[in-house]
């Protein structure tokens, strides 16, 4: 196939929220500026009025559009009405590259893919895991479940990108190593983004960014804001950022610990206007691939607290100590740390020029549109 033969790619996922929803809108327009025809398809019953925003925002530009139906996010009879759904738009789309993200855009793109191949239609069936299924423990039920359906759709794989080597690891460890090839490609982060981001006067002490549920640690959080200010014998305050199901159960988890007011909890907002409003963030993620709220932060200038889970340790290196376990005791020996000499921890960030070198957006864009290019000439 020619390098500037113009592709119709369909971008195929479940909840168009957090990360795979930030990296599905680079790809879209970095592949719109190739020339290529783009589109998407989604949840209808997911996200809130920031999404809504995004999505309202993005459409315009794609000449495929963004497709919207419902898909549960468990497994479930609904999903063979929700998948034929899917499937027919998807097949009117007519994409000569099919790209699943997650585990359940995963599951609808390579069935969807290998179904229009039967039909005449013949897209390359691409796979990004973003995590997904690869979070359940290898020795439950459900992760056995869950790999076993991992093993069956490789068959139906044309490449997998992975977004980080711990996600790669992850996955040869878990289901096997994949019949499909795989490259590893980082998240990555347009040039814009590495402005710095200035602290607001009267800033709180510590910020989370991220999806109300207990898999990003925002309990975890909480808990390390009292452990720490127990310590330290001074008031604290924070803010969160972020909507969830579970937004409710921390709001109660912040009140039985006497923070009141003291904690914030505001709205899902653009990541750059909530980065000014404390001094330090904290990301107390239980689980992660390849987290763009930690890359967007550092990008920005901002000093970070991490878990040092999935490909975080790939952005920071493996020993620094700006990396902690996913614990509240950990998290608030590096809230203490932090505290005591704000100017020493934030010099353990990383240097931009390395971010810049290694998750620069282009550099994203064009590795993937190599992969989606080998797939199409194997499969010719």
């Amino acid at each position: 196939m020619s390098s500037r033969e113009k592709l119709r790619i369909v971008h195929c996922f479940r909840s168009p929220v957090g990360g795979i929803f930030r990296h599905v809108r680079d790809l879209c327009d970095a592949q719109r500026a190739a020339g290529h025809e783009v589109g998407i398809i989604c949840d209808s019953t997911t996200g809130g009025s920031y999404e809504a925003s995004l999505i309202a925002e993005l459409e315009p530009r794609l000449s495929l559009g963004v497709k919207r139906t419902p898909m549960q996010r468990h497994i479930g009879l609904g999903d063979i009405s929700a998948a034929r759904r899917a499937y027919g738009v998807v097949r009117d789309m007519r994409p000569d590259v099919l790209h699943g993200h997650g585990a359940k855009g995963g599951v609808y793109a390579r069935v969807f893919g290998t179904l229009m191949r039967m039909s005449g239609q013949k897209p390359a069936r691409i796979y990004s895991p973003h995590g997904g299924s690869l979070h359940y423990a290898a020795e439950t039920a459900t992760g056995r479940f869950f790999f076993s359906i991992e093993r069956m759709m490789d068959r139906l794989t044309d490449h997998i990108l992975f977004v980080s080597d711990y996600e790669r690891r992850t996955f040869e460890q878990k289901v096997g190593i994949p019949r499909a090839p795989s490259t590893l490609v980082y998240n990555g982060l347009t040039a814009d983004e590495f402005a710095p981001v200035e602290t607001l006067s009267g800033a709180s002490d510590f910020l989370y960014i991220g999806m109300m549920r207990d898999l990003k640690g925002p309990d975890l959080f909480i808990d390390a804001l009292a452990l720490t200010e127990r310590k330290i014998g001074r008031k604290l305050n924070a803010v969160m950022v972020g909507d969830g199901d579970d937004l409710d159960r921390y709001k109660h988890q912040a009140l039985q610990l006497e923070f009141g007011e003291r904690i914030r909890f505001l709205p899902a907002m653009p990541a750059r206007d909530a980065f000014s409003l404390a001094r330090i963030m904290v990301v107390p993620s239980r689980a992660e691939a390849m987290p763009y709220i930690v890359l967007e932060a550092l990008a920005a200038g901002r000093t970070l607290i991490a878990s040092a889970v999935g490909g975080i340790p790939e952005i920071f290196g493996q020993s620094s100590p700006a990396l902690t376990q996913p614990d509240a005791d950990a998290i608030a020996q590096k809230m203490q740390l932090a505290l005591a000499d704000e100017a020493a921890f934030h010099a353990l960030m990383p240097e931009k020029g390395e971010l810049r070198a290694r998750f620069g957006a282009d550099v994203m864009a064009a590795s993937i549109e190599t992969a989606y290019r080998a797939s199409l000439d194997t499969k010719r």
